[in-house]
């Protein structure tokens, strides 16, 4: 492998030869919800300070950087970015960069009904919500809030606005909703919505998480199978979800296996946090201060060496963490790190 390159106008390549071309931003560490499997309760969450946080154009501004090295993708997250007064704004200017070809949001969806038609006149392309249960009391112990009608309007009102992809994403968790996939997969059907299943990770806040809680995607697939006869459509290069299609074409199933069949080798995802903070693995131990450079004269090429910097020292990933499985002894909660 040639030696790191240096400068604007450089891919964001890593030592394994992987090209980041898709950002996560988190705009927010702060949710009005508290899921069992991502933040602590919320009487015991500490936030970013305030002062901390990234303003829209110091966001704005790394962003036209990391385009600049090739970054093409943008997915908006949060904590719950809705949660983040005019973000539609946000959306505007970053839908203008250079290079963006799209831009997507993962929410809870509390603010998506009031939200979805100003998001989309913004230029954002498609939404995923949150959804992890469809009856009202285990979805307000799972989510810590009692607001399933509210999130189901709000993705009716997603799909109403022209949000396109619209999709479901559940964290299947054995003991909590592993007997509702069938339910949630019935849900997507009726609405022509994708539906993904996720495999529960050792990132909780409330350290619940145990390898026997798994429900892998074998077992997923298996199940839904039994009902909808299902064809296999891969996995993208890149993509965290391998896609099973229904057999009689009423739309398809993703699954993204990080525990059972993990997706490293190709990954194409970075992440930048809400207080600036860059990441290029989810696992990843080492915080790259890009606000530091931002509100300190650094200029946008010192940005995009630390960039670079950061990118190709990215970690194999989780498919080569036989540790990861065990759960972490102190995991970061995904509130921080954006989901």
């Amino acid at each position: 492998m040639e030696e790191r390159p240096h400068g604007l106008g450089k891919k964001l390549v890593d030592t394994k030869g992987r090209v980041a071309k898709k950002l996560r931003i988190s705009v927010t560490d702060r949710c009005n919800f508290a899921c069992l499997f991502c933040m602590p309760e919320k009487d015991k969450a500490t936030w970013i300070p305030q002062q901390e946080i990234l303003g829209f154009d110091e966001i704005e501004r790394i962003v036209r950087v990391l385009a600049s090295l090739g970054v093409e993708k943008v997915r908006v997250t949060g904590g719950e970015p809705l949660l983040r007064k005019d973000l539609e704004r946000l959306v505007g200017r970053l839908r203008l960069i250079q290079g963006i070809r799209s831009i997507d949001m993962t929410t809870n969806g509390w603010y998506l009904e009031e939200k979805a038609e100003a998001l989309r006149g913004a230029g954002l392309r498609g939404v995923t919500v949150s959804l992890h249960s469809l009856k009202r009391e285990r979805f307000a112990k799972i989510s810590g809030a009692d607001a399933l009608p509210r999130v189901l309007r709000g993705i009716d009102r997603a799909l109403e606005a022209g949000l396109d992809p619209v999709k479901v994403n559940s964290v299947a968790i054995r003991g909590y909703n592993d007997d509702e996939i069938l339910d949630l997969v019935e849900y997507a059907r009726e609405r022509g919505i994708s539906i993904r299943f996720i495999e529960f990770m050792p990132l909780d806040g409330l350290g619940i998480w145990s390898p026997d809680r798994v429900v892998s995607g074998k077992e997923i697939v298996e199940k839904v199978s039994g009902r909808y006869p299902l064809l296999p459509a891969g996995r993208g290069n890149g993509e965290t979800s391998s896609t099973w299609r229904f057999a009689d074409g009423a739309g398809d199933v993703g699954l993204i296996t990080p525990m059972s069949d993990p997706f490293c080798d190709d990954c194409d995802r970075i992440r930048l946090t809400a207080d600036g903070k860059l990441l290029s693995c989810l696992f990843d131990t080492d915080y790259h201060d890009l606000r530091h450079l931002v509100r300190n004269g650094g200029t946008d090429d010192d940005m995009a060496d630390e960039i670079l910097d950061s990118v190709w020292k990215k970690p194999e990933g989780v498919g080569h963490m036989s540790w990861i499985k065990n759960g972490w002894e102190k995991p970061r909660n995904m509130n921080a790190i954006g989901g």
